[in-house]
């Protein structure tokens, strides 16, 4: 197994650190601002960072996104521009050769503060709040619905982006007061429309998409939002397989969510209170989480 990348120091300026990604700025190929993003094989569950990494994780989510990039391109706008580390100015070969695969030089934009989750299907939280109160995020569905059933028509729940600690789901109302009702609405609608899009096509690939968030960006004195960050991959969706899918329990899965439930084991015996420090990863979670991962890649490329 090699290496886990779990942090970078590279010459470049401004470097920030979020849960998985390192980002610096850098001028872009052709000329312009524009901002370095590195996935690293860092995993995070419950918004924590755990104590080790998963070696070439960062490369497989970068593979997925670009994936899907380049599958949206002329569709939707959206910020990524190269993924050759030869691209990145000022840096050693060893650095391009550690960063080569794992990296997306991208259009700088100012990020909009809010993490944009389309449902569309009840899981996780939402099945949680469904439990007590027959809706997600304030947002009504029928009765009698069960664990991991069909949302008939996808629903978008919004919530505010911490720098630090815990996302907190928010009503889209409260999504319009922090940056404004027009471009929640075109942040609404466009996330609804990338969600069913991609839905469809990793249906015909024996992949549901349960559920996705999306973040977005705007470029300059615009105020149409830009597709920014990771998109569709096992750390910011559910992937179930199609033809195990049954609603009424858990669902097998090739996301992170087989690392949750692993951590869950340890919060249900005491061992862990979803704070820092994290528990580290044994081997075998670590080895069968990366061929989830490899195998939600196949079934998406063909």
């Amino acid at each position: 197994m090699s290496k886990a990348v779990v942090s970078t120091n590279l010459p470049l300026a401004n470097k920030r650190q979020g849960k998985v990604r390192d980002l610096y700025d850098l001028t872009l190929p052709g000329g312009g601002e524009g901002v370095l993003i590195i996935a690293t094989d860092r995993i995070s569950v419950f918004d924590v960072v755990l104590a080790n990494g998963i070696p070439d994780k960062g490369v497989m989510l970068t593979k997925i996104s670009t994936f899907w990039f380049n599958y949206f391109q002329g569709k939707f706008n959206h910020h990524l521009v190269s993924t050759d580390a030869n691209d990145i100015p000022g840096i050693s070969a060893e650095d391009k050769a550690m960063l080569q695969g794992r990296i997306m030089i991208c259009r700088k934009s100012k990020v909009v503060p809010i993490e944009s989750i389309v449902r569309g299907y009840l899981t996780g939280s939402g099945w949680k709040d469904y439990q007590k109160t027959g809706s997600v995020c304030g947002i009504a569905l029928p009765a009698g619905m069960q664990n991991s059933s069909k949302i008939d028509q996808p629903i978008f729940t919004p919530s505010s982006k911490a720098e630090t600690g815990h996302d907190e789901n928010i009503s889209f109302d409260q999504a319009c007061a922090l940056v404004g009702a027009d471009l929640m609405g075109k942040i609404r609608d466009e996330s609804l429309l990338i969600y069913t899009t991609a839905r469809d096509y990793a249906a015909e690939r024996g992949i549901i998409i349960a559920d996705t968030k999306f973040e977005f960006g705007l470029e300059g004195d615009s105020n149409e939002p830009v597709l920014i960050d990771e998109v569709l991959t096992p750390d910011s969706s559910r992937f179930w397989p199609a033809d195990e899918w049954q609603a009424g329990r858990e669902q097998n899965s090739f996301d992170k969510q087989y690392v949750r439930n692993y951590t869950q084991t340890l919060v249900d015996r005491g061992e862990w209170n979803k704070e820092y420090p994290a528990p580290a990863l044994p081997d075998e979670v670590i080895e069968n989480t990366l061929a989830r991962y490899q195998e939600a890649y196949d079934r998406l490329t063909g």
